[in-house]
């Protein structure tokens, strides 16, 4: 059975393995959601803005309030292109460790089911012994009576 305790320690550092990998993923679905938002209240903000410069234009805007606001949307752009970038890498880096979860689980299920075949395997052994262990019982007893 010592092989048994040792394929048990290797499923226990796999699953260890998994369950980091796990975390690891939590926090880059974490890192994903925050940088989402940002970009999404930046683009939010640039509509707001935009919007209320369409009703400005309307009621008459003086040159500067105008190109003031056209430098504010252009800086925005510019942030919402830099959030855009990193939402891309925080993707990117989320899937990638999801990947790499995914292989982690297949890989401990192999080990878990192997385990479970030699375990099996070990209670048939244990149950073949038995049975010829009693036949031998048996013969044993039908000698002795009929002496």
């Amino acid at each position: 059975m010592n092989g048994q305790s040792n394929f048990q320690k290797l499923i226990k550092i796999k699953e260890s393995e998994k369950n980091q990998i796990l975390a690891e993923y939590q926090s880059s679905v974490s890192d994903f959601e925050t940088v989402a938002e940002q970009l999404y209240t930046f683009m939010k903000k640039k509509e707001d803005l935009e919007f209320e410069q369409q009703q400005k234009l309307s009621l008459g805007l003086s040159i500067y309030e105008m190109r003031h606001q056209q430098s504010f949307i252009t800086n925005l752009d510019h942030t919402i292109s830099y959030y855009q970038k990193l939402v891309m890498k925080a993707r990117n880096k989320m899937q990638y460790v999801q990947e790499k979860l995914l292989e982690k689980n297949i890989e401990v299920k192999k080990y878990e089911t192997i385990q479970e075949k030699r375990h099996k395997a070990f209670l048939d052994s244990i149950q073949v012994f038995e049975t010829k262990f009693l036949d031998e019982i048996s013969i044993q007893q039908y000698i002795n009576r009929g002496n």
